[in-house]
């Protein structure tokens, strides 16, 4: 073997290896690949299978806290120890009179006309009566002729008086003198009344004020014909006087109200749309004490002092009242109520579950509505509670706030 040729069997040393070896070297190689797929195949597998139970699980969790309806719910808030109610008013003088002729005839002067001021005495207008002025002269001289008949009937009573005492006339004539007397002086007496009536008319020639106040109405004028009323012809009054220093507004109070209204303890407020922004300080002075069977309202009085006249009489106000509230009440959003057949009710949450709840209406207030029975301060109510609520289920609370409060 030459040189070349050992070298040759140097650098191939495959060649010389036996076939069975490289065989089994190749056998292997190709088993390698399909267990090392197979490998990536199970560890992808063992992955999915790992990831669909984690999600499983996540679903079964959130499925859990579904099953807990969350809602809002709020505290019920106290009713203020007094509340405001505005209520319609007509503000009223104190006093208001129609002036009346009491006597026939025609207006002869006024003196004042309407918004004056006038005294109590005060002479308003005269009227002239010249059948009035007759009449009194005609009792006058009736009167001065009955007079004198009774003189004489006087002076034949004495006389007869004194000759009966000497036996020299008869009873009889005596006591017909008497009579005669005595009817004489009944007719002066009536008569004297008559001429005493027609003074009187005469005086109420001139129409004076009754008192202190202000003239604002005048219905008649100078030559108009005055009646008295003595026929059937309609009377009108010649003048309407009020007194405005203290004005009167009457309100009637819905029948809820009425227990809190007591007098001397109730604040009003006068209110008017002239005054923008101005209240007037009232005192309420009476009530009726009785409800008006038609409207169910309690009539009350407020009295408001006047002196400077800034309140006209007549005017439409608003009358704000303080009425005490009941002690007991809350204050609820009207959102939180359940309307049901068998009552108005609430949902109260109670260590994590709902207990339907009956409770009393109060005043409704818009927005909210008062609460006079049923609730605790410390109750949570549901809010905006689905129809479906019943007593008993949990529920998870988000939130516990009254509208306008602060979070």
């Amino acid at each position: 073997m030459n040189p070349s040729e050992i070298n040759e069997q140097v650098h191939t040393p495959d060649a010389a290896m036996p076939n069975n070896a490289t065989e089994a070297k190749r056998s292997r190689r190709g088993w390698l690949v399909p267990l090392v797929v197979v490998a990536i195949l199970a560890g992808l597998l063992v992955s999915g299978i790992r990831s669909r139970v984690k999600d499983r699980e996540n679903l079964y969790i959130q499925t859990d806290a579904l099953a807990v309806p969350s809602v809002s719910a709020v505290q019920p808030k106290r009713g203020a120890p007094a509340q405001e109610i505005i209520l319609p008013g007509n503000i009223q003088p104190f006093i208001s009179s129609p002036i009346y002729a009491r006597t026939d005839g025609y207006l002869r002067k006024w003196y004042f006309d309407i918004g004056a001021h006038v005294k109590a005495g005060q002479l308003l207008a005269i009227i002239e009566t010249p059948e009035v002025d007759q009449q009194l002269a005609q009792a006058r001289a009736t009167l001065a002729t009955a007079q004198a008949n009774l003189e004489l009937s006087k002076i034949t009573m004495d006389r007869y008086q004194g000759l009966l005492a000497k036996h020299a006339v008869s009873q009889q004539d005596a006591d017909n003198a008497v009579g005669s007397y005595n009817a004489n002086k009944a007719i002066v007496d009536a008569d004297r009344a008559s001429v005493q009536r027609y003074e009187d008319l005469v005086s109420f020639e001139k129409v004076y004020a009754p008192f202190d106040g202000v003239i604002t109405v005048r219905n008649t004028d100078i030559g108009d014909l005055i009646n008295a009323g003595s026929n059937t012809a309609p009377r009108t009054d010649l003048f309407h006087i009020v007194q405005a220093g203290v004005l009167r507004v009457y309100v009637n109070v819905p029948e809820e109200y009425s227990q809190g209204v007591k007098v001397g303890q109730t604040s009003a407020d006068i209110v008017l749309a002239e005054f923008p922004g101005r209240q007037f300080a009232g005192k309420l002075v009476r009530t009726a004490n009785a409800i008006n069977a038609t409207t169910r309202t309690l009539l009350v009085e407020i009295d408001v002092p006047n002196p400077s006249d800034t309140l006209l009489s007549g005017s439409y106000a608003e009358v704000h009242l303080k009425v005490p509230a009941q002690g007991s009440t809350f204050l609820l959003p009207v959102n939180c109520l359940l309307f049901r057949t068998e009552n108005l009710q609430v949902g109260v949450v109670k260590d994590g579950k709902v207990t339907i709840t009956d409770v009393t209406p109060g005043h409704d207030l818009g927005a909210e509505i008062e609460i006079v029975a049923g609730l605790k301060a410390d109750d949570q109510v549901v809010v905006n509670p689905p129809d479906s609520l019943i007593t008993g289920q949990e529920v998870h609370i988000v939130n516990a706030t009254l509208p306008g409060d602060s979070q």
